[in-house]
Protein backbone atom coordinates (compact mmCIF):
# COMPACT_ATOMS: atom_id res chain seq x y z
CA UNK A 1 0.00 0.00 0.00
CA UNK A 2 1.61 3.17 -1.10
CA UNK A 3 1.46 6.54 0.95
CA UNK A 4 1.90 9.21 -0.98
CA UNK A 5 2.46 12.65 0.37
CA UNK A 6 2.41 15.90 -2.05
CA UNK A 7 4.22 18.27 0.73
CA UNK A 8 7.95 17.45 2.35
CA UNK A 9 7.37 16.86 5.85
CA UNK A 10 10.45 16.98 8.11
CA UNK A 11 12.56 14.52 7.96
CA UNK A 12 11.80 13.12 12.03
CA UNK A 13 8.50 12.70 11.08
CA UNK A 14 8.78 11.13 7.77
CA UNK A 15 11.72 9.26 9.44
CA UNK A 16 8.57 8.25 11.87
CA UNK A 17 6.42 6.96 9.93
CA UNK A 18 8.37 5.00 8.07
CA UNK A 19 9.15 3.11 11.11
CA UNK A 20 6.13 2.71 12.93
CA UNK A 21 4.19 1.42 9.69
CA UNK A 22 7.34 -0.57 8.45
CA UNK A 23 4.69 -2.24 5.81
CA UNK A 24 3.54 0.35 4.53
CA UNK A 25 5.57 2.38 1.49
CA UNK A 26 5.88 5.66 1.78
CA UNK A 27 6.70 8.82 -0.91
CA UNK A 28 7.24 12.00 0.74
CA UNK A 29 7.50 14.10 -2.87
CA UNK A 30 7.98 18.32 -2.38
CA UNK A 31 4.89 18.87 -4.41
CA UNK A 32 2.18 17.74 -6.79
CA UNK A 33 4.00 17.69 -9.87
CA UNK A 34 6.73 15.93 -8.17
CA UNK A 35 4.00 13.39 -7.18
CA UNK A 36 2.21 12.69 -10.40
CA UNK A 37 3.76 10.07 -11.77
CA UNK A 38 2.81 7.97 -8.44
CA UNK A 39 -0.42 9.25 -7.87
CA UNK A 40 -1.64 6.02 -10.35
CA UNK A 41 -0.64 3.81 -7.13
CA UNK A 42 -1.23 5.32 -4.08
CA UNK A 43 -3.96 4.29 -2.03
CA UNK A 44 -3.49 7.38 0.53
CA UNK A 45 -3.08 10.96 -0.19
CA UNK A 46 -1.27 13.39 2.17
CA UNK A 47 -1.95 17.15 1.31
CA UNK A 48 -2.29 20.79 1.99
CA UNK A 49 -5.91 19.92 0.19
CA UNK A 50 -4.50 23.40 -1.76
CA UNK A 51 -2.91 21.62 -4.83
CA UNK A 52 -5.51 18.93 -6.07
CA UNK A 53 -7.07 18.74 -9.01
CA UNK A 54 -9.72 17.36 -10.97
CA UNK A 55 -7.23 15.38 -13.24
CA UNK A 56 -5.29 14.37 -10.21
CA UNK A 57 -8.57 12.58 -8.86
CA UNK A 58 -8.80 10.92 -12.23
CA UNK A 59 -5.14 9.63 -12.34
CA UNK A 60 -5.21 7.99 -8.88
CA UNK A 61 -7.05 5.11 -9.53
CA UNK A 62 -6.53 3.30 -6.61
CA UNK A 63 -7.18 6.53 -3.79
CA UNK A 64 -9.25 5.94 -1.24
CA UNK A 65 -8.27 8.23 1.04
CA UNK A 66 -7.48 12.13 1.24
CA UNK A 67 -5.96 13.23 4.42
CA UNK A 68 -5.82 17.21 4.47
CA UNK A 69 -2.83 18.22 6.77
CA UNK A 70 -5.03 21.37 7.27
CA UNK A 71 -8.39 22.47 8.19
CA UNK A 72 -9.87 23.86 5.03
CA UNK A 73 -10.84 21.97 2.36
CA UNK A 74 -12.58 24.28 -0.09
CA UNK A 75 -10.08 23.90 -2.86
CA UNK A 76 -10.35 20.29 -3.22
CA UNK A 77 -12.51 19.16 -6.25
CA UNK A 78 -15.71 18.15 -4.28
CA UNK A 79 -17.52 16.52 -7.44
CA UNK A 80 -15.30 14.48 -8.45
CA UNK A 81 -14.20 12.93 -4.97
CA UNK A 82 -17.62 12.14 -4.41
CA UNK A 83 -17.99 10.14 -7.26
CA UNK A 84 -15.34 7.56 -6.50
CA UNK A 85 -16.60 7.91 -3.28
CA UNK A 86 -12.85 8.83 -1.40
CA UNK A 87 -13.01 9.09 1.90
CA UNK A 88 -11.51 13.09 3.30
CA UNK A 89 -10.24 13.63 6.67
CA UNK A 90 -8.51 16.82 7.76
CA UNK A 91 -6.83 18.36 10.73
CA UNK A 92 -9.45 19.98 12.26
CA UNK A 93 -8.58 21.51 15.54
CA UNK A 94 -5.16 21.27 15.44
CA UNK A 95 -5.43 25.42 14.88
CA UNK A 96 -7.43 25.81 18.56
CA UNK A 97 -4.40 26.93 20.54
CA UNK A 98 -2.43 29.21 18.21
CA UNK A 99 -5.35 31.27 16.77
CA UNK A 100 -6.99 31.70 19.97
CA UNK A 101 -3.69 33.44 21.13
CA UNK A 102 -4.19 35.25 18.06
CA UNK A 103 -7.51 36.39 18.31
CA UNK A 104 -6.98 37.63 22.49
CA UNK A 105 -3.81 39.14 21.64
CA UNK A 106 -5.65 41.00 18.65
CA UNK A 107 -8.32 42.30 21.15
CA UNK A 108 -6.22 43.32 23.71
CA UNK A 109 -3.75 44.76 20.94
CA UNK A 110 -7.04 47.25 20.00
CA UNK A 111 -8.45 47.66 23.39
CA UNK A 112 -5.10 48.46 25.13
CA UNK A 113 -4.04 50.89 22.58
CA UNK A 114 -0.38 48.77 21.75
CA UNK A 115 -0.29 49.89 18.17
CA UNK A 116 -0.43 53.74 19.23
CA UNK A 117 2.17 53.11 22.05
CA UNK A 118 4.46 51.62 19.61
CA UNK A 119 4.36 54.84 16.85
CA UNK A 120 4.77 57.29 20.26
CA UNK A 121 8.01 54.85 20.70
CA UNK A 122 9.27 55.59 17.72
CA UNK A 123 8.75 59.12 17.79
CA UNK A 124 10.04 58.95 21.51
CA UNK A 125 6.57 60.43 22.68
CA UNK A 126 5.96 59.94 26.55
CA UNK A 127 1.81 60.50 26.52
CA UNK A 128 0.62 58.48 29.58
CA UNK A 129 -3.24 60.19 28.68
CA UNK A 130 -3.63 57.28 25.80
CA UNK A 131 -7.25 55.71 26.78
CA UNK A 132 -6.98 52.01 27.10
CA UNK A 133 -10.10 49.54 27.84
CA UNK A 134 -10.04 45.99 29.32
CA UNK A 135 -11.60 43.16 27.12
CA UNK A 136 -12.53 41.71 30.28
CA UNK A 137 -16.64 40.66 31.21
CA UNK A 138 -17.54 42.31 27.33
CA UNK A 139 -19.41 39.86 25.55
CA UNK A 140 -18.06 37.96 22.91
CA UNK A 141 -19.94 36.10 19.87
CA UNK A 142 -18.10 33.53 17.77
CA UNK A 143 -20.16 32.70 14.53
CA UNK A 144 -18.84 29.63 13.27
CA UNK A 145 -18.09 27.36 16.82
CA UNK A 146 -16.00 24.29 16.18
CA UNK A 147 -13.41 23.07 18.02
CA UNK A 148 -11.32 26.74 17.49
CA UNK A 149 -14.33 28.52 18.46
CA UNK A 150 -14.75 26.41 21.45
CA UNK A 151 -11.11 27.27 22.54
CA UNK A 152 -11.64 30.79 21.85
CA UNK A 153 -14.83 30.67 24.22
CA UNK A 154 -13.34 28.97 26.86
CA UNK A 155 -10.45 31.47 27.28
CA UNK A 156 -12.73 34.15 26.80
CA UNK A 157 -14.73 33.03 29.83
CA UNK A 158 -11.52 33.30 31.95
CA UNK A 159 -11.96 36.81 30.91
CA UNK A 160 -15.19 36.63 32.90
CA UNK A 161 -17.03 37.47 29.18
CA UNK A 162 -20.31 36.46 28.06
CA UNK A 163 -19.90 33.47 24.99
CA UNK A 164 -22.44 33.52 22.61
CA UNK A 165 -21.86 31.16 19.38
CA UNK A 166 -23.36 31.20 15.84
CA UNK A 167 -23.79 27.43 14.52
CA UNK A 168 -25.52 25.47 12.03
CA UNK A 169 -27.18 23.23 14.18
CA UNK A 170 -27.76 25.14 17.17
CA UNK A 171 -27.96 23.10 20.57
CA UNK A 172 -25.42 23.11 23.74
CA UNK A 173 -22.13 23.77 22.80
CA UNK A 174 -18.84 23.77 25.63
CA UNK A 175 -17.93 27.26 27.26
CA UNK A 176 -20.83 28.98 25.45
CA UNK A 177 -23.46 30.71 27.43
CA UNK A 178 -26.13 31.20 24.54
CA UNK A 179 -25.85 29.54 21.31
CA UNK A 180 -27.95 30.66 18.38
CA UNK A 181 -28.25 29.25 14.59
CA UNK A 182 -27.50 30.80 11.44
CA UNK A 183 -31.29 32.38 10.88
CA UNK A 184 -30.59 34.17 14.52
CA UNK A 185 -27.16 35.89 13.36
CA UNK A 186 -28.48 38.80 13.58
CA UNK A 187 -29.68 38.79 17.40
CA UNK A 188 -26.48 36.89 18.19
CA UNK A 189 -24.58 40.32 16.19
CA UNK A 190 -26.36 42.86 18.24
CA UNK A 191 -25.26 41.63 21.76
CA UNK A 192 -21.66 41.47 20.74
CA UNK A 193 -17.93 43.73 21.61
CA UNK A 194 -16.36 41.32 19.61
CA UNK A 195 -17.88 39.14 16.63
CA UNK A 196 -14.58 36.97 15.77
CA UNK A 197 -16.07 34.50 12.04
CA UNK A 198 -14.31 31.32 12.14
CA UNK A 199 -16.14 30.57 8.98
CA UNK A 200 -15.20 27.83 6.26
CA UNK A 201 -15.32 28.47 2.81
CA UNK A 202 -18.26 26.63 1.41
CA UNK A 203 -21.18 28.21 -0.95
CA UNK A 204 -23.19 29.05 2.07
CA UNK A 205 -20.70 30.78 3.66
CA UNK A 206 -19.68 32.91 1.13
CA UNK A 207 -20.79 36.48 1.67
CA UNK A 208 -22.59 35.58 4.70
CA UNK A 209 -22.04 38.90 6.29
CA UNK A 210 -24.19 41.52 4.28
CA UNK A 211 -24.26 45.19 5.27
CA UNK A 212 -27.46 44.42 7.11
CA UNK A 213 -25.31 42.24 9.65
CA UNK A 214 -22.72 45.31 10.85
CA UNK A 215 -26.03 47.69 11.05
CA UNK A 216 -27.16 44.99 13.98
CA UNK A 217 -23.70 45.48 15.64
CA UNK A 218 -22.94 48.61 18.11
CA UNK A 219 -21.18 51.27 17.43
CA UNK A 220 -17.74 50.39 19.07
CA UNK A 221 -18.13 46.45 18.42
CA UNK A 222 -14.79 44.92 17.42
CA UNK A 223 -15.11 42.58 13.79
CA UNK A 224 -12.23 40.16 13.79
CA UNK A 225 -12.70 37.83 10.78
CA UNK A 226 -9.67 34.62 11.08
CA UNK A 227 -12.25 31.60 8.97
CA UNK A 228 -11.91 32.42 5.50
CA UNK A 229 -11.63 35.91 3.56
CA UNK A 230 -14.90 35.53 1.38
CA UNK A 231 -17.21 35.24 4.20
CA UNK A 232 -17.46 39.14 3.96
CA UNK A 233 -17.12 41.60 0.52
CA UNK A 234 -14.26 44.07 1.09
CA UNK A 235 -16.22 46.86 -0.59
CA UNK A 236 -19.63 45.98 2.19
CA UNK A 237 -16.89 45.87 4.64
CA UNK A 238 -15.69 49.44 4.23
CA UNK A 239 -18.70 51.09 3.80
CA UNK A 240 -19.85 49.97 6.57
CA UNK A 241 -16.66 51.16 8.39
CA UNK A 242 -17.41 54.12 6.96
CA UNK A 243 -20.64 54.57 7.90
CA UNK A 244 -19.59 54.08 11.86
CA UNK A 245 -21.78 50.63 11.67
CA UNK A 246 -18.97 49.59 14.11
CA UNK A 247 -15.80 50.51 15.36
CA UNK A 248 -13.03 48.52 14.06
CA UNK A 249 -12.41 45.38 11.82
CA UNK A 250 -8.98 43.06 12.03
CA UNK A 251 -8.67 40.88 8.97
CA UNK A 252 -6.10 38.27 8.82
CA UNK A 253 -8.17 36.70 5.71
CA UNK A 254 -9.11 38.30 2.70
CA UNK A 255 -10.71 37.31 -0.49
CA UNK A 256 -7.67 37.05 -2.65
CA UNK A 257 -4.35 36.47 -0.72
CA UNK A 258 -1.61 37.72 -1.17
CA UNK A 259 -3.95 40.75 -0.73
CA UNK A 260 -3.46 42.68 -4.01
CA UNK A 261 -1.24 46.60 -3.72
CA UNK A 262 -4.17 48.30 -4.93
CA UNK A 263 -6.27 46.96 -2.35
CA UNK A 264 -8.03 49.37 -0.17
CA UNK A 265 -7.96 47.39 2.83
CA UNK A 266 -4.20 48.20 3.60
CA UNK A 267 -4.41 51.57 3.84
CA UNK A 268 -7.88 51.95 6.00
CA UNK A 269 -7.70 53.41 9.28
CA UNK A 270 -9.96 51.02 10.84
CA UNK A 271 -8.30 47.74 9.43
CA UNK A 272 -5.87 45.87 11.15
CA UNK A 273 -4.29 42.82 8.89
CA UNK A 274 -2.27 40.06 9.27
CA UNK A 275 -0.82 38.13 6.49
CA UNK A 276 -3.24 35.13 7.27
CA UNK A 277 -1.05 33.85 10.05
CA UNK A 278 -3.52 32.85 12.87
CA UNK A 279 -3.12 29.29 12.80
CA UNK A 280 0.43 29.21 12.39
CA UNK A 281 2.49 27.09 14.91
CA UNK A 282 5.79 25.11 15.47
CA UNK A 283 3.77 22.43 16.56
CA UNK A 284 1.03 22.29 13.26
CA UNK A 285 3.11 19.49 11.74
CA UNK A 286 2.95 16.83 14.90
CA UNK A 287 0.01 18.02 15.78
CA UNK A 288 -1.45 16.97 12.22
CA UNK A 289 0.33 14.13 12.02
CA UNK A 290 -0.88 12.49 15.22
CA UNK A 291 -4.74 12.74 14.15
CA UNK A 292 -3.39 11.14 10.79
CA UNK A 293 -1.40 8.29 13.02
CA UNK A 294 -4.68 7.97 15.00
CA UNK A 295 -6.83 7.27 11.91
CA UNK A 296 -4.46 5.41 10.12
CA UNK A 297 -4.29 2.84 12.57
CA UNK A 298 -7.86 2.10 12.53
CA UNK A 299 -7.87 2.53 8.44
CA UNK A 300 -5.01 -0.35 8.52
CA UNK A 301 -7.73 -2.44 10.74
CA UNK A 302 -10.62 -1.92 8.62
CA UNK A 303 -12.33 0.63 10.31
CA UNK A 304 -13.56 4.01 8.91
CA UNK A 305 -10.85 6.49 10.58
CA UNK A 306 -13.16 8.24 13.81
CA UNK A 307 -10.85 11.66 13.17
CA UNK A 308 -12.06 14.55 11.56
CA UNK A 309 -14.03 13.13 8.51
CA UNK A 310 -15.35 15.71 6.10
CA UNK A 311 -19.32 15.27 4.97
CA UNK A 312 -18.38 15.85 0.90
CA UNK A 313 -21.84 17.34 0.75
CA UNK A 314 -21.66 20.51 2.52
CA UNK A 315 -17.93 20.35 2.29
CA UNK A 316 -16.32 20.67 5.83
Amino acid sequence: MLVLSTTKLTADLERMLEDRFDTLSFKFMANIEQAEPFLGEAEILITYGEDIKEAHIKKATALKWIMVISAGVDRLPFQAIKERNILVTNARGIHQTPMTEYAIAMLLNHYRQHQVFAEQQAEKVWDATIATREISGRTLTIVGAGAIGEELARIGQAFRMTTIAVTHSGGERRYFDHVYQNHQLEQALSQADFVVSILPSTPETKGYYQYRHFEKMKKDAIFLNMGRGDAVDPTVLIQALDDQQFEHAILDVTPVEPLPKDSPLWEHEKITLTPHVSGKSAHYLPRALEIFLDNLQDYLQGVPPALNQINLSRGY
